[in-house]
């Protein structure tokens, strides 16, 4: 099975939500992250402007190929698998991935039991998913290719051709582009350029 050579994602954190049952206050947010490090920034700021909050609930998903994704999902003190999963599961409904969601619980005196804490999360994640802006991506392949200025032409006509995006280059004598593949044209690209007398092409996906 190829796999896909697209995902989806979010371009910018969600308009802050609220879902409100039997006085408890849920506040939902959608971030797009790329690594562990913005995931824990976002936490530690909604933790500082909802300092009296009594849970800060998250699930987040990194990686842009099914089989790389990274996931987890936090119940913050929570019954087990009644705040993380619920708000993971928006995000494999939505299927979006390098996303956090966080929501924030203020509670209001009464219990909710299991089934109205899953529906809670599940509610303000929904919500703040549905406040973002969804837009699909094309996963993309590096590849740098060296040759002498003399044989330009040829590597700038199947660039044009190819209709290759260039990331970086340096035009001296010797020569050096970097451009960017789409996955699934990677390996005819890459054959392309191998096939060519006197430049060289390497993967820098590695």
């Amino acid at each position: 099975m190829i796999e896909k050579d697209t995902y989806k994602t979010i371009t910018k954190p969600s308009e802050e939500v609220l879902f409100k049952d039997k006085n408890s206050k849920f506040y939902g947010y959608a971030y797009p992250v790329k690594n562990e490090d913005d995931i824990k920034t976002h936490i530690e700021t909604l933790k500082k402007q909802h300092h009296s909050a009594r849970h800060w609930c998250y699930a987040y998903q990194l990686g842009m190929k099914e089989s790389e994704y990274a996931f987890r999902a936090n119940d913050d003190g929570e019954p087990n698998n009644s705040a993380g999963m619920p708000i993971y599961g928006q995000i494999q409904s939505f299927d979006v991935t390098n996303v956090l969601i966080v929501v924030v619980r203020y509670f209001g005196g009464v219990k909710l039991g299991v089934g109205g804490l899953i529906n809670a999360y599940k509610t303000a994640s929904q919500l703040a998913l549905e406040n973002s802006k969804i837009v699909t991506r094309t996963i993309n392949q590096k590849f740098l290719i060296t040759f002498d200025y003399k044989n330009m032409n040829k590597v700038m006509r199947i660039i044009k051709e190819k209709n290759l995006k260039i990331i970086n280059q340096t035009l001296e004598l010797d020569c050096q582009i970097t451009i960017s593949v789409r996955l699934k044209d990677s390996d005819s690209v890459f054959e392309i350029f191998e096939n060519l007398f006197e430049i060289n092409i390497k993967d820098l996906n590695d």
